[in-house]
């Protein structure tokens, strides 16, 4: 019996001691793992699932290092509550409050988020009407400024929790002509007109500008009595009262009656000087011009002379004009002074050199025959010439030989290919030219850009329409496209091109290369649902055909890269005798059942549910 029990004994040493070696085994690869994840940046944090603790990292919280909460080790335990660590003296370098801070027992999280603490929002709708000063006193939190109106109302008597700003008051109980209860009388603007009359005279509390005066009850040419008499530096000189021309509900423009004004006094108001340009007159200014409208001012000529222009007008004329000794009526109208129009009907044909020069502009054509074989009078251009009578092949008797640097290298007359009703386009018929000699007349030279090739030109190119070129890729055969297409001989890949060392043709195709036909994956979770949204490179990260899983352990489950987004809440496993919900490992494939069980021993299903995610689900 004493063999047995000494034999139990050293059983229970024999445990003992593996539990201490175990523990020691696990503290030593705890500090080992805490001393790694010290040394690295914090994002190696995103390794372990932070969501099955059940408090998730959202904002701030996702960049602190896992020692800034979880101090000397120890990870289970520590507390959810804000005022568990944002306290002073609570072990963990955190935030607290300022000195300043509003006196509150509040949580934290009932003004401050996650995202930024800065900016915090406190929820008025539980304070009481009128309790404003509780906290807004200025000691508390910020009060009244310096220019606010003089009150003992509350806060929100004006203001709203929601907008600050505008303030909005309700005057419909202010009596009139008692503003200055709260608005201070010496508070107008310097430029404001001398009076002692109430605010609400002019402005009102819907709007405060524009301000009204109704000046029906004040008596014409009174404006002095509030207004200054001074005027701006171009008025015209005139002791008239400012409602003479001016008008109470529009000031400017300033409209006066000229009806009883005499006719050719204009200059008893308004200054004797004219402008530079005037003509030279001594007539008066309603000669020409109107009270209605100053401009344009209209001179009726019908009782001038004819021939008589310089009496009033200078004899000189542009530097462009005709060499003519005529009167300016001879070609220029009174109502119209352009364009002139002068009638060669009484003109002998080929004497246009008595009026006009002989000289022609650097690229008129060389010709000594008279104007008008090519122009008319009634328009000079486009200039018309009949070449119905030309010989043709003879374009050179006329015009010169020298044609365009860019021109196709030939001997063939002009009109060969240019016709004399319409120089451009040029149109010549390749209707007997034989396929594959156009180096004949187009030289062999290609821009830099183009694909390498000895083929003819039109293997590629048409006579009816250069550009587009199109190849028939029809006798090329798949996956041969980098023969041709390597940078070199024809256009490669950009340089932001997905990296890939298939074939152009296992994308693209050759009647339209855009867009991008869609790449037949082998995988059964894509493409699913997943093309109507998602570009190769959400998934392709590193722009390459090796995908980079966010969370590598569920690979190729939906959660190796949608395992940021499981929430637990909505995924309860069993809610007796405690709630238990669903880890990410237990639906990593998004597409399995989520039943909800009676119990924690999960043998009998209370509620069964099919899987709500699939790749191929609209509704994912």
């Amino acid at each position: 019996m004493r063999n047995k029990k000494g034999g139990g004994r050293d059983m229970k040493t024999t445990r003992s001691l593996g539990r201490i070696t175990y523990v020691v085994l696990a503290a030593a690869l705890a500090l080992f793992a805490l001393s790694a994840d010290a040394a690295q940046p914090s994002t190696r944090n995103a390794r372990f699932d932070h969501l099955q603790t059940g408090f998730p990292l959202t904002g701030a919280h996702t960049k602190a290092r896992c020692d800034t909460c979880h101090s000397r080790g120890v990870f289970k335990g520590t507390p959810h509550a804000c005022a568990a660590c944002h306290v002073p003296g609570s072990g963990r370098a955190t935030t607290t409050k300022s000195a300043s801070h509003i006196p509150t027992s509040l949580p934290c999280d009932q003004c401050h988020d996650t995202r930024r603490f800065a900016g915090a929002r406190f929820d008025h709708s539980a304070v009481a009407a009128g309790g404003c000063a509780s906290c807004h006193n200025g000691v508390t939190a910020k009060g009244k400024h310096a220019r606010h109106v003089t009150t003992t109302d509350s806060c929100d008597r004006c203001h709203t929790t929601r907008y600050w700003t505008p303030a909005t008051y309700d005057h419909s109980g202010v009596a009139p002509g008692a503003c200055n209860s709260c608005h201070l009388p010496d508070r107008p603007r310097t430029n404001h007109i001398q009076t002692s009359q109430s605010c609400d005279t002019c402005h009102n509390t819907r709007a405060w500008r524009p301000a009204r005066f109704d000046h029906a009850a004040v008596t014409p040419g009174t404006c002095s009595t509030c207004h200054a008499t001074d005027k701006p530096a171009n008025h015209i000189v005139t002791s008239a009262s400012c409602d003479s021309c001016h008008g109470t509900s529009t000031w400017a423009v300033a409209t006066f009656d000229h009806a009883t004004v005499t006719p050719g006094t204009c200059n008893t108001c308004h200054s004797k000087d004219k402008s530079a340009n005037h003509v030279v007159t001594t007539a008066s200014c309603d000669s020409c011009h109107g009270t209605n409208a100053w401009l344009p001012a209209n001179f009726s000529h019908t009782t001038v002379t004819p021939g008589t222009c310089n009496t009033c007008h200078a004899t000189h004329k542009p530097a462009n004009h005709v060499v003519t000794t005529a009167s300016c009526d001879s070609c220029h109208g009174t109502n119209a002074w352009l364009p002139a129009n002068f009638s060669h009907t009484t003109v002998t044909p080929g004497t246009c050199n008595t009026c006009h020069a002989t000289h022609k502009p650097a690229n008129h054509v060389v010709t000594t025959a008279s104007c008008d074989s090519c122009h008319g009078t009634n328009a000079w251009l486009p200039a018309t010439f009949d070449h119905a009578t030309v010989a043709p092949g003879t374009c050179n008797t006329c015009h010169a030989t020298d044609k365009p640097a860019n021109h196709v290298v030939t001997t063939a007359s002009c009109d060969g290919c240019h016709r004399t009703t319409a120089w451009l386009p040029a149109t010549f018929d390749h209707a007997t030219v034989t396929p594959g000699t156009c180096n004949t007349c187009h030289a062999t030279d290609k821009p830099a850009n183009h694909v390498v090739t000895t083929a003819s030109c039109d293997t590629c190119h048409t006579v009816n329409a250069w550009v587009p070129a199109n190849f028939s890729h029809s006798a090329v055969t798949p996956g041969t496209c980098a023969t041709c297409h390597n940078g070199a001989n024809a256009t490669g890949k950009p340089s932001g091109h997905f990296i890939t060392t298939r074939s152009c043709d296992a994308c693209h195709g050759t009647t339209a290369w855009l867009p991008v036909l869609n790449y037949s994956h082998t995988s059964p979770f894509f493409p699913g649902r997943h093309n109507s949204s998602v570009t190769c490179t959400d998934c392709h990260t590193a722009n390459s055909e090796t995908v980079t899983w966010p969370f590598a352990a569920y690979q190729p489950d939906c959660a190796a890269c949608h395992a940021s987004r499981f929430k637990p809440d909505p995924h309860k496993k069993t809610e007796t005798p405690t709630t238990i919900r669903y880890t990410v490992s237990e639906l990593r494939n998004c597409a399995g059942s989520c039943h909800i069980y009676t119990d924690n021993t999960f043998t009998t299903i209370q509620k069964s549910r099919s899987g709500e995610h699939r790749a191929s689900d609209g509704g994912f």
